[in-house]
């Protein structure tokens, strides 16, 4: 498709990127907008690596166009806090140690927040279903439903 000029609204900023309209939205964040916490995984939309938030649902960036972006609002990894103001989600993974390579964890960061946002005390069976489709080679799924159980307000305060 020949480019054109398509208007995204991005971690609330509009940005006007130049792309064809059936460019991934991944490398138009991570190529054009330097925004690299989704990451390429799988490119089938199957892996979770590319999560971003549109609309406040989870959706895989690796396979959804530009075009199907346009007027509505895109949440990467860098829209949820700051080094020095975590998201909470993003505090609950880092005080359980939910990482060993860490590079699931952009989606599964993104994942909870979504599901947190539609259910905010979500069961554990709850939070292991929105988060099955969200692989981690590395095998840190208990520190991460742990995570998940932590930014939901369930986990224990003496763990803090």
């Amino acid at each position: 498709m020949t480019p054109a000029t398509i208007r995204l609204t991005v971690n609330g900023r509009i940005h006007d990127v130049d792309a064809a309209p059936d460019t991934a939205l991944l490398y138009v964040l991570r190529n054009d907008l330097a925004l690299n916490g989704p990451k390429y995984g799988c490119g089938l939309g199957e892996c979770g690596a590319c999560a971003v938030l549109i609309d406040g649902l989870a959706a895989r960036a690796c396979v959804i166009p530009i075009s199907g972006c346009v007027d509505r609002d895109v949440v990467t990894l860098e829209g949820l806090g700051s080094r020095s103001d975590p998201d909470p989600v993003q505090d609950a993974f880092i005080k359980e140690q939910a990482a060993q390579c860490g590079y699931c964890l952009n989606g599964m960061i993104m994942t909870t927040k979504a599901l947190l946002m539609r259910n905010p005390q979500p069961t554990e069976n709850e939070a292991l279903e929105a988060l099955r489709y969200n692989l981690c080679r590395c095998g840190a799924h208990i520190e991460i439903v742990r995570a998940v159980m932590r930014a939901a307000g369930h986990a224990a305060e003496a763990r803090d």
